[in-house]
């Protein structure tokens, strides 16, 4: 079961950042729809552990993802989706997850079908330049700090809220959870576009343990308190230095939204 949430784990990560690579917004949303299944499926694998007193963790390895056509990537994922079920047990839980899985083969292949569903894949290639904003180097060295910080940040939070979800017992803690993971699953997915855009995708390091299997939760809720506030520090610092009105007003909605967590997280404590 550990070897099986460790292969979702990536399988997840490897869909979840296609779906960001891809320019096409048809096939870019229905490969972050089967992101967030496959989400799912690494909640209720990690509850399986849990009720079988399996330790689980969040390890994963390096994952290279920089392919140079749509094509290239589809083809990946179909192989990466027909391994992951080599070690699946017989029961309703993998049935279902075998049963989504084969069907997220059959539309990658059937794209695979038509050649206008290709094209080049622009998420590796170090552009460094977002849409048709003519930012400062300046102004871009902050924008590409600020994501790549938040990408991991934003991927942290979503681990971490799982793992503490799965092991409450109180509905008003879960409920919380759930909130601040679905924020982040909204965050990861804006900076992942992102840094798509400016061609430096690229899927975050590893989580040290010790960050979300935690003994003492008011210093969890309290240090997590202090990092939404520093995000929020440097989403106003962001949308000063980038002078761009479009840009400015996004970092403004993102920080409002970390004000909002910080409410939440004081409603735990």
């Amino acid at each position: 079961m550990y070897n099986i949430l460790k292969s979702k784990h990536e399988l997840w990560l490897k869909v979840l950042f296609g779906s960001f690579a891809i320019d096409d917004s048809k096939i870019k949303d229905k490969l972050y729809d089967f992101s967030q299944i496959l989400f799912r499926h690494i909640k209720w694998i990690a509850n399986e552990c849990k009720k079988r007193d399996i330790e689980y963790d969040f390890d994963k390895d390096h994952i290279a993802l920089q392919k140079e056509s749509n094509f290239e990537l589809f083809e990946f994922l179909i192989k990466e989706l027909r391994g992951a079920s080599a070690s699946y047990e017989e029961s309703e839980l993998f049935d279902r997850i075998k049963n989504d899985e084969q069907y997220m083969i059959f539309y990658l292949e059937n794209l695979l079908k038509n050649k206008k569903n290709d094209g080049k894949i622009s998420a590796f290639d170090r552009g460094r330049v977002y849409e048709d904003k003519k930012l400062s180097k300046t102004s871009t060295d902050a924008l590409i700090k600020f994501l790549f910080e938040e990408t991991y940040k934003e991927y942290e939070l979503i681990m971490v809220y799982t793992y503490m979800q799965n092991y409450t017992n109180n509905l008003s803690e879960f409920a919380v959870y759930q909130d601040l993971v679905d924020e982040s699953h909204f965050h990861l997915k804006s900076f992942g576009n992102m840094l798509s855009k400016m061609g430096i995708l690229a899927i975050p390091h590893s989580i040290e343990k010790s960050i979300y299997k935690v003994t003492d939760i008011t210093k969890f809720l309290q240090d997590g308190i202090k990092e939404e506030e520093a995000a929020k520090e440097e989403c106003i610092k962001l949308a000063n230095a980038v002078q761009d009105e479009e840009l400015g007003k996004f970092f403004e909605f993102i920080n409002f939204q970390e004000s909002f967590h910080i409410d939440l997280m004081k409603r735990l404590l």
